[in-house]
C-alpha cells in the first residue's frame, strides 16, 4: 500500500495589518525577476552598519557573481554552463525562506510537493511524473549544501534560507563532476562561512497574515565570532510558525457493504455513527526549528579547515491539498494528519595547496528521521463502494467494523558522502580538476496501515490493527572517479575541455511487505510469502532479498569561444544518469538506469559598459529508458522503464541596471518535452521496457491483452510546462537620509500535464497556467531595515500538483459513485496573499 500526501507549503498565519502602507506597496515600479545580478555575491557579502552614500549620477553597472560551479571560484559571465544565480541580498529582499520561495524563481526547475520535506524536484522537463513514492527512484536533481550532497531517496532538505550567501542552479547534465544525483541539473546552497577578519552579526523579525488563514511570524538571528586572528565561528538560529488556511470541514461518508458513517465532527452520536474529530479550521500550520554552526580555522596561509553542523525540525500539521467538491481552500478527512521531519547534518571541509595545486576534501553525514500520520480512508471508501472491500474487514466476533484505514509511518535516513579532489591553478593555459567520489545510504521503511478494531486474526502478527505492513531496509552505494581537462588552444579566446567519470552503484532492498495470513492466505507476499521464518525489524519475516548493481561512464565535452572580454559562445555534449534498483514490491523486475544526453549551444554576453547581461543557451537532451512510477496493485508503487523522450528547449536571463536606481531582470524557459517511443506499460522479462504495443498484444509479465500504448509517441511528458518566466524590478531612492526601495516580482507558470499516461491524465485533469505577484516596499538606515510585502497580491489559486490516494481508475472514476462526479482527485495550489512586515538588522 502506498502513501501519497500532498506537500504542505510553509506560508504564515493571518494579521490584521490594517494600517500599514499597502497603497507604497501596490504601486511599485513594473514587476521584476530575480535573476537580476548584485553586488553580494560572495560567500561572505560586507555587513556595514554605515549609511549608503548619496545617489551619484554616475551610471551603475552590474556587479561580478562569483560561483563554484565548476568546483573552482570563477565569475559566472566566464562560465560555460546554464546557470541562474540568485545572491544572498537577493534573497532577503525576495523574502525567500525555504525551497518553495526561491525554486518559483528558477526558470528551469520544476516540482511536485507532498508535505514540508517532500519535494521531488525536476530540470529541463526531464519529469516523468509518477506518484513521488518514499523510496522510488533516486532524484534526477542533485541538491548540495556547500561541498556535501543533501538530497535523500525522499528528496532534498527543505533548508531554512537565513544567511544564506548564494544559490546556484545548474541546468543540464552535471554527471561528471556531480554523478548519479544530477542527471538533469544540481542546485546548490552556499552559506556565509565564519571570517576571522570581524565581528558581525544580524537580525530579522517579522510577522504576516495568510488571507482565508491565521497569523504567522518568524525571527532568525546570526553571530560570527573572531576567536583569532585565524579562527572565527558563525552561529545561526532561526524558529518559523507558518499559519494554516487550509480548513478541515466537517463531513461524513457512508461504507455501502456495512452501512457504518463516519464522521469527522467533535463530540457527535448517534447508531452506526463513527465520530473522529478531525475537522478543524486553519487545519495546516507548520512550525520550523533550527540552528546552524560552522567553525573556520585557517592552519597558515595554504591551509584552512571547516567543521560544520546544521540541524532542524519541522511539525507540519494537516494537508495542504484542497478538495474542490468541498471548496478552494477545504477538505474533508477523517483521521489526523501530522510529520515530523527531523534532520541533523555534520559536515567537514578541509581545503589546501600541494604546491599550485588546489585540494579539497569534504565529509558529511546526515540523519535525517520522518514521522508521519496520514488520512487514508479514500482508499477503503473507494475499494468498498466499486468493489465490495468492506466486507473483509471486522472484528474478533466477527462483525462488520468502519473500515476507514489511516497510516503511522517512519522513514529514517542515514547518508554518509567523501570526496577528495584537486584542481589545477585556474590560470595555466592547461587546468585539470579530478578526484574520488563515496556515497552510502540506508532508508529504513517502517508504513503501518492501521484499522482499528481489526479483528486479530487479520492484523499482522505482532502489529495489533494493522492491515498491511512494509517494513523493509534499502542500500544504496555509488563510488567513482571523476575528471575535467580544459586546455586554451587560444589563451584568453579558445578553450576546449573533456571529462569523464567512471561509476559503480550497488543497489539492495529487503524486508516484509503485505497481509497476514489470515486475511490473504494465498499471497505471495506478506505471512503467507515468507522465505525465512525469523523475525526481520519486528514483522514477522522477510519476503525477499534482491540486489542490484552497475558499473559506467559518462562524459562531456565543451568548446568555449571568448570572442571579446564581455561575449562568450560555448558548445557543450554531456551526459548524466540515474542508477536502477528494486521495486518494494519484491515480485517484480529490477528497474533499470536511465541516461540524458544533452547537446546546448549557449552564450555569455554583456553590453553597455556592463549595464545589461543577456546569457542564454539552446539545446536538445534524450532520455534513455527513463524510470516511471505508477500505483500499482494494493496501493503499491511500481517503477518501470519507459522507452524513450526528447526535450528541446530554450532557456535566458537578462539583467539591466537601467539606471543607478532602477535595475529590471527577466527569465524565461520554453520546452517541448515528449515521447518519442510508445509508452506501452509494461517491459519484457528482463526489464527492457517494450514500445511496440498495438491492440491485441500480450504482456509477457501477466499474459494480459493489451488495447495499445497508454502514451502513444509524441505525448507532452508531465510537470514541465511548454513556458515559464518571471521577471523583477527594484527601484531604490533616498528619502529624509534614508534608502527607500519599491520592488515587484512576476511569476508566469504555463499549463502542465498531470500523468504521462493519456486516460489517467484525463481521469486527474491539466494544471491550467497561473501568474502571481509579489510586492514589496522599505526603508533602511545604517544597517536597520524595514520593509513591507504582499506576496500573492491578486490572490491566484495556481494549481501546483493534483492527486489521488489510490489508482487513478478507481479513486478518479469519473461519474460512479453518487457525489463524486468527477472522483475524488486533490489538487494542491499557491498560498493565499499574505501580508507582511519585517524589521531586520545588521551590526
Amino acid at each position: 500500500m502506498q502513501r501519497v500526501r500532498p506537500r504542505q507549503p510553509i506560508r504564515t498565519d493571518r494579521v490584521r495589518l490594517a494600517r500599514l502602507p499597502l497603497a507604497a506597496a501596490i504601486c511599485l515600479a513594473v514587476a521584476p525577476n530575480v535573476f537580476a545580478q548584485d553586488n553580494s555575491q560572495s560567500q561572505n557579502p560586507p555587513q556595514s552598519p554605515a549609511a549608503e552614500p548619496a545617489t551619484p549620477a554616475k551610471p551603475k553597472t552590474l556587479g561580478a557573481v562569483t560561483v563554484t560551479a565548476q568546483k573552482r571560484e570563477e565569475n559566472l559571465q566566464k562560465v560555460p554552463i546554464s546557470i541562474n544565480v540568485l545572491g544572498g541580498e537577493q534573497l532577503q529582499e525576495l523574502h525567500v525562506k525555504s525551497f518553495d520561495d526561491y525554486v518559483k524563481y528558477l526558470p528551469s526547475v520544476s516540482y511536485q510537493t507532498f508535505g514540508p520535506g517532500y519535494a521531488l524536484i525536476y530540470m529541463r522537463g526531464v519529469a516523468s511524473g509518477g506518484d513521488g513514492n518514499h523510496s522510488g527512484s533516486l532524484p534526477s536533481v542533485g541538491v548540495y549544501l556547500d561541498e556535501e550532497p543533501v538530497t535523500t531517496i525522499q528528496g532534498p532538505l527543505d533548508i531554512h534560507m537565513y544567511d544564506i550567501a548564494r544559490v546556484e542552479s545548474l541546468s543540464g547534465p552535471q554527471g561528471t563532476l556531480y554523478g548519479a544525483s544530477a542527471e538533469a541539473g544540481a542546485l546548490r546552497i552556499i552559506t556565509n562561512k565564519p571570517d576571522p577578519s570581524g565581528f558581525a552579526a544580524s537580525y530579522s523579525l517579522g510577522t504576516n497574515s495568510v488571507d482565508h488563514g491565521g497569523i504567522g511570524y518568524e525571527a532568525d538571528g546570526m553571530i560570527n565570532i573572531p576567536l583569532s586572528p585565524s579562527a572565527a565561528i558563525r552561529l545561526v538560529g532561526w524558529h518559523e510558525h507558518d499559519a494554516g488556511y487550509i480548513d478541515n470541514v466537517v463531513g461524513e461518508r457512508t461504507f455501502p457493504t456495512s452501512g457504518i458513517t463516519v464522521s469527522n465532527a467533535k463530540g457527535c452520536s448517534g447508531p452506526d455513527l463513527v465520530c473522529t474529530g478531525a475537522a478543524k479550521k486553519n487545519y495546516n500550520d507548520v512550525d520550523t526549528s533550527g540552528a546552524r554552526a560552522a567553525l573556520k580555522v585557517n592552519l597558515n596561509d595554504d591551509w584552512s579547515i571547516t567543521p560544520s553542523l546544521i540541524g532542524q525540525q519541522t511539525i507540519a500539521n494537516g494537508n495542504v491539498a484542497s478538495d474542490p467538491q468541498v471548496g478552494s481552500l477545504a477538505i474533508t478527512h477523517f483521521y489526523p494528519e501530522k510529520t515530523n521531519d527531523r534532520w541533523i547534518q555534520a559536515a567537514l571541509t578541509v581545503q589546501g595547496k600541494i604546491g599550485n595545486f588546489d585540494l579539497t576534501y569534504a565529509y558529511g553525514h546526515l540523519k535525517r528521521n520522518q514521522e508521519e500520520y496520514t488520512d487514508y480512508s479514500d482508499y477503503s471508501f473507494w475499494y468498498d463502494t466499486l468493489a465490495g472491500y468492506g466486507a473483509y474487514i471486522y472484528d474478533n466476533s466477527g462483525a462488520l467494523i468502519n473500515p476507514s484505514q489511516y497510516i503511522q509511518g517512519k522513514d529514517r535516513y542515514t547518508m554518509d558522502s567523501h570526496e577528495l579532489r584537486i584542481a589545477s591553478p585556474k590560470e595555466d593555459r592547461l587546468r585539470v580538476v579530478g578526484g574520488l567520489f563515496w556515497q552510502k545510504q540506508v532508508h529504513d521503511i517502517e508504513q503501518a496501515y492501521m484499522i482499528n478494531g481489526l479483528a486479530d486474526s487479520l492484523a499482522v502478527p505482532g502489529w495489533p490493527n494493522t492491515l498491511w505492513l512494509t517494513e523493509q531496509q534499502r542500500n544504496d552505494r555509488d563510488e567513482a572517479v571523476f575528471g575535467e581537462v580544459s586546455y586554451d588552444f587560444i589563451p584568453e579566446t579558445l578553450t576546449g575541455t573533456i571529462g569523464g567519470r567512471y561509476f559503480r552503484t550497488d543497489n539492495s532492498l529487503q524486508g516484509f511487505y503485505g497481509f497476514s495470513s489470515g486475511y490473504s492466505p494465498s499471497s505471495t507476499y506478506g505471512e503467507a510469502g515468507c522465505i525465512t521464518q525469523q523475525p526481520y525489524h519486528g514483522a514477522p519475516c522477510s519476503d525477499f532479498f534482491k540486489t542490484t548493481s552497475e558499473t559506467g561512464s559518462l562524459g562531456k565535452a565543451n568548446l568555449t569561444w571568448q570572442i571579446t572580454p564581455s561575449k562568450m559562445i560555448y558548445g557543450t555534449w554531456s551526459e548524466g544518469f540515474r542508477p536502477g534498483g528494486i521495486n518494494r514490491r519484491g515480485s517484480l523486475p529490477p528497474y533499470k538506469s536511465d541516461y540524458l544526453t544533452n547537446y546546448e549551444l549557449g552564450w555569455k554576453t554583456t553590453w553597455f559598459d556592463n549595464r545589461l547581461s543577456f546569457n542564454g543557451a539552446v539545446f536538445r537532451e534524450k532520455w534513455k529508458d527513463f524510470q516511471f512510477s505508477i500505483l500499482g496493485a494494493n496501493g503499491l508503487t511500481e517503477i518501470k522503464n519507459a522507452g524513450q523522450a526528447q526535450i528541446d528547449g530554450l532557456e535566458s536571463d537578462l539583467n539591466w541596471a537601467a539606471t543607478y536606481n532602477l535595475t529590471i531582470g527577466a527569465g524565461i524557459a520554453l520546452y517541448n518535452a515528449k515521447l518519442t517511443e510508445n509508452y506501452c506499460g509494461f517491459t519484457d522479462t528482463s526489464g527492457t521496457p517494450i514500445t511496440y504495443c498495438p491492440a491485441g498484444t500480450v504482456n509477457p509479465l501477466t499474459g494480459d491483452v493489451v488495447t495499445g500504448p497508454q502514451a502513444p509517441k509524441g505525448t507532452q511528458l508531465p510537470v514541465t510546462p511548454k513556458f515559464k518566466g518571471n521577471l523583477m524590478a527594484r527601484y531604490t531612492f533616498d528619502v529624509a537620509g534614508m534608502e527607500a526601495f519599491l520592488q515587484a516580482a512576476v511569476v508566469h507558470v504555463g499549463e502542465r500535464t498531470s500523468d504521462l499516461r493519456v486516460v489517467e491524465r484525463g481521469l486527474v485533469g491539466n494544471l491550467p497556467a497561473y501568474t502571481t505577484a509579489d510586492f514589496t516596499a522599505g526603508i533602511k538606515r545604517h544597517g536597520l531595515s524595514l520593509d513591507v510585502y504582499i506576496n500573492n497580491v491578486f490572490d491566484k489559486r495556481g494549481q501546483l500538483y493534483r492527486y489521488t490516494e489510490c489508482a487513478e481508475a478507481v479513486c478518479a472514476a469519473h461519474d460512479v459513485v453518487p457525489g463524486y462526479p468527477n472522483g475524488q482527485v486533490y489538487t494542491v495550489m499557491t498560498p493565499p496573499r499574505t501580508i507582511g512586515i519585517r524589521l531586520s538588522q545588521e551590526f
